[in-house]
């Protein structure tokens, strides 16, 4: 694949772990017909990047994905976080390093559209970009004030793309104009992947319980494709309701 300034060679990683407070086993969860993570499998698929593996934390959602005919990687169940866990699978899976771009897809969006996926790759076309990820305008007002919405605040560098500046639960930035919400997938240079994965927990992380400011506050540069719809994530039973029927009505 090439995105026009230097062939790239991605894979694509989906953290699974069957531990979650709010929907217990939540990956093994039946949504039209087949475990939700097969479910994000496919869409992983359909988005046709490169191969897809499932960095999973148990053997029972690694055999569903490969009953369905996936690769899965059964990792430590004790990492703490995704980036973690798909860092050992991918060494596990590809120790010769023959893909150079990772996509860290969650496990939680059986829904989501393929060429959104294929969206985040844009912006590392541009070689001085460390990380991608995206992000949607936010156009409900309640979202604006919302701690849980995720805001990223960036200077436009090309149409529909942003350099992060920040991300934050508050809302910012202040004074009129468009806001954004994140959406939590993203690109990484492989061996950008591999030194985040050994950072400490840095301070603003700490303090926003975001992730993403460990990359910035080492200096590693974030950009932003912005995207037209938000992906549907799955957290509770109304959720997996709300998914099934989205299934359904693409298989009509």
């Amino acid at each position: 694949m090439s995105l026009g300034t230097k062939d790239i060679n991605p894979i694509v990683l989906i953290p699974a772990c069957m531990t979650s407070n709010r929907l217990p086993n939540k990956p093994m969860m039946d949504i039209g017909g087949a475990p939700m993570i097969v479910q994000v499998w496919r869409r992983a698929m359909e988005a046709d990047i490169g191969p897809v593996l499932v960095a999973a934390d148990s053997h029972e959602i690694a055999q569903a994905i490969r009953d369905a005919g996936g690769d899965a990687v059964v990792t430590n169940p004790a990492h703490p976080s995704g980036s973690d866990r798909i860092c050992e699978a991918l060494d596990h899976f590809d120790p010769n390093h023959r893909f150079n771009i990772v996509v860290d897809l969650q496990g939680d969006l059986p829904t989501i559209d393929p060429t959104i996926i294929r969206s985040v790759l844009v912006p590392l076309a541009d070689e001085a970009v460390d990380i991608a990820t995206l992000a949607v305008e936010i156009t409900e007002e309640d979202q604006k004030n919302n701690p849980n919405v995720v805001k990223v605040v960036g200077a436009e560098v090309a149409p529909k793309r942003l350099k992060a500046l920040y991300f934050t639960r508050a809302t910012a930035p202040h004074g009129d104009g468009t806001l954004y919400h994140h959406i939590g997938l993203y690109a990484y240079r492989r061996n950008v992947l591999e030194t985040f994965s050994e950072l400490p927990v840095s301070q603003l992380e700490d303090r926003e319980h975001l992730e993403q400011l460990r990359a910035i506050e080492a200096g590693m540069r974030i950009d932003v494709a912005i995207v037209d719809d938000f992906p549907f994530g799955v957290d509770t039973m109304d959720d997996v309701e709300k998914a099934r029927a989205i299934i359904a009505n693409r298989a009509i």
